[in-house]
C-alpha cells in the first residue's frame, strides 16, 4: 500500500481491526515520513456480463443502475442510503451467483422486487416502464393487485 502522504510503496500495518460489514480496517505507518494513516479493505468479487434482450453484452455498471432507481425514486421520501443499499444487495447478489453472464431480466426483477418494499409509487413508476405496461388497465391491474397484497 502506497503512503497518501509521500508515495512510499512500502508501508507497514501497525494495527488489524476486526471486519465491519465486510470491511477490514488497517491502521498503517510509513517509514519514511512517520505518519499513519488507515486503510479499508473487502473483498473484490468480479461482477457478470450482462446480457441484454437483443443478445448484446455489457459490463455491469452500478452507477447506471442507481441512475435509474433515483429516477423511478424522484420527489419521493426515499433516503439516498435506502438507495445506495439497494443498489449495493443487487450488486452482492448478482455476484453471489458466481455466473459470467446474467440476463439483464434478473437485474430488473431484483430491482422490482426491492423498490416494492422500499416505496410502491417508486415501484409503479419502474414497473410501468421494465413491465412494458402500454395501457391503463394493464396499470390498474398491477394497482389493485398491490392494494390487494397490501389489505
Amino acid at each position: 500500500m502506497n503512503c497518501p502522504f509521500c508515495g512510499n510503496p512500502k508501508t507497514n500495518v501497525v494495527y488489524t481491526g476486526k471486519p465491519e460489514d465486510g470491511k477490514l480496517q488497517r491502521r498503517r505507518f510509513c517509514p519514511v515520513c512517520k505518519k499513519r494513516f488507515n486503510t479499508f479493505e473487502r473483498p473484490f468479487l468480479g461482477t457478470p456480463m450482462v446480457v441484454k434482450s437483443d443478445g448484446k453484452r455489457e459490463v455491469f455498471d452500478s452507477e447506471k443502475l442507481a441512475h435509474g432507481i433515483r429516477i423511478a425514486c424522484a420527489k419521493r421520501p426515499v433516503p439516498a442510503e435506502k438507495i445506495s443499499e439497494l443498489v449495493d444487495s443487487i450488486e452482492k447478489r448478482l455476484q453471489m451467483e458466481g455466473k459470467y453472464e446474467i440476463p439483464s431480466r434478473m437485474i430488473g426483477d431484483l430491482v422490482i422486487e426491492g423498490l416494492k418494499s422500499l416505496d410502491l409509487i417508486a415501484y409503479i413508476r419502474y414497473a410501468i416502464v421494465y413491465l412494458r405496461m402500454d395501457d391503463l388497465h394493464a396499470l390498474r391491474r398491477e394497482i389493485d393487485n398491490l392494494l390487494g397484497e397490501n389489505n
